[in-house]
């Protein structure tokens, strides 16, 4: 089996996995709040990291440098997913997964000024490019804001800091010291903003598989995602990616009834046609010793 063909079974695995949290996260907005379900989902979390960790041995690898900047990481992190967990229960899975799809441009933008990277022209035009799609998949009307719409764009945001934060601390920390600092931060985080009403909604047998499943979907997804990039480029990787656009469209209509929105998957295009050009650039400008910086 080629390489290519291995990472579009791990892209295949990563679109399930996404579309599963998704379904999981609806199903649950009935009996939680998406403090709760992060709270439910970071336990999750903890106890596989520390297990993984323990086994391997590579919980020698955490320690307490970059405190700060781990912090500052896991705020956005958690921001990030509580909104997007809050816009799947409002507005049309297919609407969210392509608002989510901007998050890659949001990166070039928070790049310049947190990495010191340069804005190049066709930079630019991908976050120009991202913006139109942003348009015509929102289609916003200032005098009725949709909440599901801005939870959907605003998490994006939130995933590119989190991303370009990663960037930074990936330079002197393992993966496993960064998820043990995301798992146990994020739990706090959990813990403190689902029980500031002195009320936590406890789970019952049916609430439990789908706490379940988005716990086990969330982890999956990343190590699919990753497992992906590491056996093709991104450029291969980055289409098959927005093959989630089509099956969340189809989830969200078999299972929720939602239509099929046009608007929504022109818009994604326009957005997805940015995030590629751009990075097919990127992976073909020639390696200067700037570049290497």
């Amino acid at each position: 089996m080629t390489p290519i063909l291995r990472a579009a079974l791990w892209m295949i695995g990563a679109i399930a996995s996404f579309s599963a949290m998704a379904v999981a996260g609806r199903e649950l907005s009935g009996r939680f709040d998406t403090f709760e379900i992060m709270m439910y989902r970071s336990v999750f979390g903890v106890v596989v990291v520390l297990a993984l960790a323990g086994a391997t041995g590579a919980w020698r690898e955490i320690n307490t440098r970059n405190l700060g900047l781990q912090l500052l990481r896991n705020m956005a992190h958690f921001c990030g997913q509580n909104l997007w967990f809050l816009a799947v229960t409002l507005i049309p899975l297919a609407q969210v997964v392509a608002l989510e799809f901007t998050s890659p441009l949001w990166v070039i933008l928070l790049s310049i000024f947190l990495l010191g990277e340069r804005l190049t022209a066709m930079r630019a035009l991908a976050a120009v490019m991202g913006f139109i799609g942003i348009l015509i998949v929102a289609r916003p009307d200032i005098g009725d804001l949709n909440l599901g719409v801005l939870a959907a764009a605003s998490c994006a945001i939130f995933f590119a800091l989190t991303n370009v934060l990663t960037k930074r601390l990936t330079r002197t920390q393992s993966v496993t010291t960064i998820l043990f600092y995301l798992t146990t931060t994020q739990l706090v985080f959990g813990l403190i903003t689902a029980g500031y009403d002195g009320d936590i909604a406890l789970p019952d047998m049916a609430s439990l598989p789908f706490l379940a499943l988005v716990g086990v979907s969330g982890l999956m997804a990343h190590y699919c995602l990753t497992s992906a990039l590491a056996l093709a480029p991104a450029t291969v990787v980055l289409p098959i990616d927005f093959v989630r656009l089509p099956a969340i469209a189809v989830i969200g209509m078999l299972l929720y009834a939602e239509a099929l929105d046009i608007w929504v998957f022109v818009g994604a295009a326009i957005i997805f046609a940015g995030n590629y050009l751009n990075l097919w650039f990127e992976t073909r400008k020639p390696q200067t010793l700037d570049n290497l910086r």
